[in-house]
C-alpha cells in the first residue's frame, strides 16, 4: 500500500471517527433530555392524580395555581389545602407510581402546621432490581416557607433509573464505540505492517545492491580465467570455469529480478514507452531464447499472422515479460521442451500467445499464479529454482501498460499464456 493511500485512509478514518463520535454524542444528549422530560411529565401526572385523590378524600378543593413545584431534579413539592394523612398519602403514591410504571424508589415527608416542621414519612421501595437502603435523615428533604399544606417527594437514583430506560441507546453507543476502537486498532496494524514492509524492502534493496559488486567481480575474474590457455588443455578446469560463469549469470539474474520487483513496488516506478515494430521485436527475442531450447534438444517456434504492427511499449520491461514467459515454458517442460510464440489479431486487439506442452498447472492454483512469492507446490521436489517473483512481475508490467493477461492450463497437456495489447 502506497504512502498516499495510507494518508488518504488516515484522513478518511479520522473524519469517519469524528462523525461517529459527534453523531453518537448528539443522539445520547437528545435521548437523555427526552427521557428527563418524560420522567418529569410522568412524575407530574402521578403527583397531580395523588393530589386529586387526597382532595376527594378530605373534601377540599385544590389550589388553582402552583399545585406541583419541582424544586430540584429529583424533589417535588405538592401544594394542597388540607391536612394530610401520611398512611393514605403513601398508599396513593405507591398506587399511582405503579400504575404509570414509574418503578423508582422514593421517600416522602408531610408538613405539620402544629409544630411548623416537615415530618418524615417513609422510604418506599418500588425498584426490586437492586438492594436499596432506607435513609433515616429527615434533613434530606427540604422545607418550603412559601407553602402551607404540602408534602414533599424525593426520587432516589433518578439518574440510574433514566440510564436503565436508555439501555437500547447505550448498547448501540457501545457497539459504535467498539467499531471505532476496532478501526483505530486496524489503522495501528496497517501502520505497523507498513513500517515492517518498508524495513523489509530496505533490507532487500541494500542486500541485493551489495550483491552486485561481488557478482560483477566474479564475472570479470571467471571470464579472464576462462581465456587462460591452460584451461583449454585441462577439461576438468574448463568444466569448473563454465559452472562458475553459468551460476554467476544465474545469480545475477535473480538479483536483477529482485531489484526489478523493488522498483515496481516503489512510488517512483514509471514505464518509458517507445514505438517498436512488434513482429520484428518478438522475432529477436525468440532468436535469443531459441539457443536455450536447443541446448535441451527442444524447439521454439514463432508464428506471426498480424503483419507489421507498431506498438508503444517499454522495451526493457516488455523484453523481460516475454523472456520470463518463454523461460517458464522451457523450465516447466520435459527434457525436450516445445513451445510456440504466436502473434495475431483477436477482435480489435493485438494478441500474443505463448503455448507450451509442459506439465501444466492444476486449476486450484491458477487463481494464485500471479501472487507474489507464490510457487506451485510440488512436495519435496524442487527441480526448478526461483523466488516466485517472475509472474508477479509480468502481471504488474502488463497492468502498467494497460494490457490483459490470462493463463489457461491443463495438467499433463501444457499451458497457454495470453496477452491482449
Amino acid at each position: 500500500m502506497s504512502n498516499s493511500m495510507i494518508r488518504r485512509l488516515l484522513i478518511l478514518g479520522a473524519l469517519a471517527i469524528m462523525g461517529i463520535l459527534v453523531t453518537q454524542t448528539y443522539l445520547l444528549y437528545r435521548t437523555w433530555n427526552a427521557k428527563q422530560q418524560e420522567f418529569n411529565q410522568t412524575a407530574n401526572i402521578a403527583l397531580r392524580s395523588v393530589a386529586e385523590s387526597i382532595s376527594t378524600y378530605s373534601g377540599t378543593a385544590l389550589p388553582k395555581s402552583n399545585l406541583i413545584q419541582q424544586r430540584s431534579s429529583s424533589v417535588y413539592a405538592v401544594n394542597i389545602n388540607s391536612a394530610i394523612d401520611a398512611n393514605v398519602l403513601e398508599e396513593y403514591l405507591e398506587q399511582e407510581f405503579i400504575n404509570l410504571s414509574l418503578n423508582i424508589d422514593f421517600e416522602y415527608a408531610v408538613y405539620d402546621c402544629g409544630n411548623d416542621d416537615l415530618v418524615y414519612g417513609n422510604y418506599c421501595v418500588l425498584d426490586n432490581t437492586e438492594e436499596s437502603s432506607s435513609p433515616n435523615n429527615s434533613d434530606a428533604l427540604p422545607k418550603f416557607d412559601d407553602l402551607i399544606y404540602y408534602f414533599v417527594v424525593k426520587f432516589h437514583n433518578r439518574e440510574g433509573y433514566l440510564l436503565t430506560t436508555m439501555r437500547q441507546s447505550l448498547i448501540l453507543s457501545g457497539i459504535a464505540l467498539l467499531a471505532v476502537l476496532f478501526f483505530l486498532y486496524s489503522i495501528h496494524v496497517i501502520l505497523r505492517q507498513k513500517q515492517l514492509t518498508e524495513l523489509q524492502k530496505d533490507f532487500i534493496n541494500n542486500m541485493t545492491h551489495e550483491f552486485k559488486t561481488p557478482i560483477s567481480s566474479i564475472k570479470i575474474a571467471s571470464e579472464l580465467l576462462n581465456k587462460d590457455d591452460r584451461l583449454a588443455s585441462d577439461p576438468r578446469l574448463k568444466k569448473y570455469s563454465a559452472i562458475i560463469i553459468d551460476q554467476n549469470h544465474r545469480l545475477n539474474n535473480l538479483v536483477e529480478k529482485v531489484l526489478d520487483i523493488a522498483k515496481l513496488e516503489s512510488d517512483q516506478f514509471k514505464i518509458k514507452k517507445e514505438e517498436v515494430e512488434l513482429g520484428e521485436f518478438l522475432a529477436n527475442i525468440v532468436d535469443s531464447q531459441s539457443i536455450h531450447y536447443q541446448k535441451q534438444d527442444g524447439k521454439l517456434i514463432y508464428q506471426n499472422t498480424s503483419g507489421i504492427k507498431t506498438v508503444s511499449v517499454d522495451k526493457l520491461h516488455f523484453t523481460n515479460v516475454i523472456t520470463n514467459l518463454l523461460d517458464n515454458a522451457r523450465k516447466y517442460s520435459p527434457d525436450a521442451p516445445y513451445a510456440t510464440l504466436r502473434l495475431d489479431q483477436h477482435l480489435s486487439r493485438t494478441r500474443i500467445q505463448i503455448q507450451d506442452k509442459g506439465e501444466g498447472i492444476e486449476p486450484v492454483y491458477l487463481k494464485k499464479i500471479f501472487d507474489k512469492f507464490f510457487r506451485v507446490p510440488k512436495g519435496d521436489k524442487h527441480d526448478v529454482k526461483g523466488f516466485g517473483l517472475g509472474l508477479f512481475y509480468v502481471k504488474n508490467i502488463c497492468e502498467a501498460h494497460g494490457w490483459d493477461i490470462s493463463i489457461d492450463s491443463k495438467v499433463g497437456e501444457g499451458t497457454v499464456v495470453t496477452l491482449l495489447l
